[in-house]
């Protein structure tokens, strides 16, 4: 049961998360780095209201665990969870500039190469092992990140960089286990919050006429940002990093779908290709858990 509900909840945090364009397109009109501000915002004040409502006890405990390690892991922890908002701010932003100034397709291409980075860098990083088949699959997705490049150069860069912020996001957090995921994402928010709010306080506040925008803001910062969040992060409990990384598929796919038949964007036949090859990378890597008819997370807690 208990491996259920990691394996659910991964499954519907990249679920979520296929539908944030519908929410971005509607305030493309405003700048970029403004809407991560309201973003980081709102959603910092909706979770410290949470958190003191109905987190108290977390916190409390969270605090009396932090003051109880070692130095060295008390060091750590604070590393991880400040480099873990550094990704996270940083995904953030790139993702809305690249679906509302570049288009929705460059922002499904960089999670649907995501899983592949994410699985090739935890090798390295976590030392999770990988299978021959494992590592046919990571070449047969950078050939299609090459066919990608050659059809829209400058667009793969940005799909890069987002994929690999999150990545790094994902791999780090999986080491960062001494306090709550929840606690540890409220933290992070602040993080970014109290990063950005400089700039904000030089350049001055930007701030939206429309209604509409305040709505949008609001959804954002729920439905786009904490759920799914807390969601990846409470799957991580249970799941390698490497595993949750690929379930990033489904958001991609979803991104795509909406990119083609909802926004009308052009796709040309070298863009289909890459997109095929990267699919049957995914295919590939997960081959032993396809086969054996079983949710990947059931194979790693065993």
């Amino acid at each position: 049961m208990q491996q259920s509900k990691h394996y659910l909840a991964a499954f519907l945090a990249f679920f979520i998360w296929g539908f944030f364009s519908l929410g971005l397109k509607p305030i493309s009109y405003v700048n970029s780095f403004d809407i991560l501000f309201y973003r980081i915002s709102f959603a910092a004040v909706f979770i410290l209201l949470f958190m003191g409502l109905f987190q108290y006890k977390l916190i409390k405990k969270d605090f009396q665990t932090f003051t109880k390690l070692p130095s060295e892991y008390r060091r750590k922890t604070i590393f991880l969870t400040l480099i873990g908002a550094v990704f996270l701010g940083l995904n953030w932003f790139l993702f809305i500039f690249v679906v509302n100034k570049i288009n929705v397709q460059s922002a499904s291409f960089a999670y649907l190469i995501c899983p592949i980075i994410t699985a090739f860098l935890a090798n390295i990083i976590l030392k999770e092992e990988l299978k021959k088949h494992q590592w046919m699959a990571i070449c047969i997705s950078f050939t299609g990140c090459v066919i990608y490049f050659f059809t829209n150069s400058s667009h793969l860069l940005y799909a890069v960089i987002i994929a690999a912020s999150y990545s790094f996001y994902l791999i780090s957090q999986r080491s960062n286990i001494f306090l709550e995921k929840f606690t540890i994402l409220a933290i992070q928010i602040l993080l970014i919050f109290f990063v950005i709010l400089p700039y904000f306080l030089i350049k001055g506040f930007y701030i939206p006429k429309y209604v509409s925008f305040y709505a949008y803001a609001t959804v954002i910062a729920l439905l786009f940002t904490l759920v799914p969040l807390y969601l990846n992060l409470f799957a991580l409990k249970g799941a390698k990093a490497s595993t949750v990384g690929i379930m990033l598929y489904i958001n991609p796919i979803i991104t795509l779908i909406i990119a083609v038949y909802y926004y009308k964007e052009a796709v040309n036949v070298f863009q289909i290709a890459s997109y095929l090859l990267i699919l049957c990378s995914i295919v590939i890597y997960n081959k032993d858990y396809i086969i054996r008819k079983q949710p990947p997370i059931i194979k790693d807690l065993q």
